[in-house]
């Protein structure tokens, strides 16, 4: 009984020993620390534009649907391979889809399917005279958006200014309080995706001009935003 006495006697005394332990080694809490964030902004024309095609077909016969889609989309391939160039115009296909038309008894009844062009680049004006001239597809959507070359250039320049604002904050706190300087503890910087691009679904009003009339577009701007925050120790 007092072997076992001594036992946790022991223990106990490990216990209180170890907690003195950790309190000893309880780092303070940081003095003069002051959390902040400083944001910029900068809006620039939308430089990259993609033009999407389509067009739909229905029938009774799959095979024959799927024929008059091809169809469809070679023409339109061949049409628009003919001012392709890369970075100015460029041509990929987008979906192309076949599936099964069911009656009210769940039954196949027909096929229906639909195919899909993308133009894209920069050029609008070529981009607007290719779409124009395509006889076999019509315009689903029109997407204006930055590139990446432009996205990456603006949010440099956005960053550089983002940092040298926390900067001047930091320096005016630090001021404002009575201190003569400060150092940075952590910092995040992060960067937000440019204004979503929004689908300008198109009226074909044009169309009374010549069906083979240009498409007139136009783009709009879009926005880059960096912002950097943390914490500064004052000083």
């Amino acid at each position: 009984m007092k072997i076992g006495m001594k036992k946790i006697a022991t223990c106990l005394a490990l216990t209180v020993a170890t907690a003195s332990f950790s309190q000893q080694n309880v780092l303070p809490s940081p003095q003069n620390v002051v959390q902040l964030s400083a944001s910029a902004v900068l809006e620039v024309p939308h430089d990259w534009l993609v033009l999407a095609m389509s067009t739909s077909r229905d029938g009774s016969d799959a095979q024959a649907v799927q024929a008059q889609l091809k169809a469809a989309l070679d023409s339109a391939l061949t049409e628009a391979r003919t001012s392709a160039q890369p970075g100015a115009l460029q041509v990929r296909t987008g979906p192309f889809n076949l599936a099964p038309r069911r009656g009210r008894d769940g039954h196949i009844n027909g096929w229906q399917g639909s195919a899909e062009l993308l133009l894209e680049g920069r050029d609008f004006t070529r981009i607007g005279s290719v779409a124009g001239r395509i006889q076999t597809l019509t315009v689903a959507s029109v997407v204006f958006s930055l590139s990446r070359e432009q996205q990456a250039t603006v949010e440099s320049q956005v960053q550089t200014l983002a940092i040298e604002r926390f900067k001047a904050r930091a320096a005016d706190i630090a001021k404002a309080f009575g201190f003569s300087t400060y150092t940075l503890r952590d910092i995040v910087v992060s960067s937000s995706e440019p204004n979503l691009p929004r689908p300008r679904l198109l009226a074909m009003a044009a169309s009374n001009a010549g069906a083979d009339a240009p498409l007139p577009v136009e783009a709009g701007k879009g926005a880059v935003q960096v912002t950097v925050s943390g914490s500064v120790q004052l000083k």
